[in-house]
């Protein structure tokens, strides 16, 4: 997925390019001499004005320690240029390299097609923490756009067949977001009046904890500062109906011991009681798969997994913790309790 790009053409012609990049440190030892061979340890490279510059052939950095580049502009300068997140470990020897050469330069190189050119040269000031390197030096934009869809796209070694492509604009994303919403609305409306005519008070009580388990899972998803995608909406009907058949069951057994001969506050006492069990064991193996999901998934399928995974300790909360709080508050301070609202 390319977010912002609908040129396809051009996408398609960057990708099937090979692009990698190194960071190396300048060989100021030697002098650059025109014709003759690179002493031992160093290669020499041309910069984007052609001129030759002597870089030692130890690589401080590859392109694999980049986990995103996106174009924009020099805040002193205000020129075109690239910027790049890397990864812990690429964050680590960047600062590493820099608080070692103080007063040196580094050459970024950007290797395409097996030929490499010395993008910029700087001289290191201080020592760069935090991950985050820019590349700049007479670039255009367009060609800051396209280096950074190169490095996140990532080096593409073998040739790129196309299986399938497809341009999604924003008022369609807009309208599948706006389906998504309303699936899930009418659900929890239509599981709610099932709810309240089937068990009553009780159901009613089943839809207040269902409506503190939909607010409990979108502050968590708020909290992690997750994007809320297609199949994390589909993660989410699915947790209703979860949580939903948490209260059924727990419903159901209550009707039981009242069957049995239990008195109204015995029949609540036992049915959350004997009911937790079997929602613990149905809950389990659901996570167990929403782990497996998350572990051997990519991309939607994550998404999904890590929304069932919350969803299902949100429900268990809900339904047993939630649900029976209020019906302690309504039937609990009662002395003797001769008969409940439960269908």
């Amino acid at each position: 997925q390319l977010p912002g790009v609908q040129d396809t053409a051009r996408a398609k012609d960057i990708l099937g390019r090979t692009a990698t990049l190194e960071v190396r440190m300048v060989d100021e030892e030697h002098q650059i001499t025109q014709g003759a061979a690179a002493p031992f340890g160093t290669e020499m490279f041309k910069d984007r004005e052609g001129n030759l510059l002597l870089v030692k052939k130890q690589v401080v950095l590859t392109g694999e320690r980049i986990n995103d580049a996106q174009p924009g502009f020099d805040n002193r300068s205000n020129e075109p240029a690239v910027h790049i997140n890397l990864d812990g470990v690429g964050a680590r020897k960047f600062k590493e390299a820099t608080r070692e050469n103080v007063g040196k330069r580094m050459a970024i190189i950007l290797f395409e097609k097996g030929k490499g050119e010395i993008v910029t040269a700087p001289v290191i000031r201080e020592e760069i923490g935090g991950g985050r390197v820019q590349i700049s030096g007479r670039m255009s934009t367009m060609e800051a756009q396209d280096t950074a869809l190169l490095l996140r796209a990532g080096a593409l070694a073998a040739p790129m067949e196309i299986i399938e492509e497809r341009t999604v604009g924003p008022s369609l994303g807009a309208d599948n977001i706006k389906r998504g919403f309303d699936s899930t609305k009418i659900g929890f409306i239509m599981v709610a009046l099932f709810m309240i005519v089937y068990y009553l008070m009780f159901g009613a009580i089943s839809v207040l904890a269902l409506g503190a388990n939909l607010l409990l899972l979108i502050a968590l998803l708020s909290m992690m500062q997750a994007t809320l995608t297609l199949p994390g909406m589909a993660g989410i009907a699915l947790t209703l109906g979860m949580a939903i058949d948490a209260n059924v069951l727990i419903n159901e057994r209550i009707r039981d011991e009242m069957r049995n001969g239990f008195t109204p506050q015995a029949a609540i006492h036992a049915g959350y009681d004997r009911a937790f069990g079997t929602i613990l064991d149905s809950n389990v193996t659901t996570l167990i798969a929403g782990v497996a999901l998350f572990m051997f998934g990519s991309g939607p399928i994550k998404g999904f997994a890590v929304v069932l995974c919350l969803g299902i300790l949100t429900s268990m909360f809900s339904a047993v913790m939630v649900s029976r709080a209020i019906v302690n508050l309504m039937y609990g301070r009662k002395a003797r309790l001769t008969s409940i609202a439960i269908g």
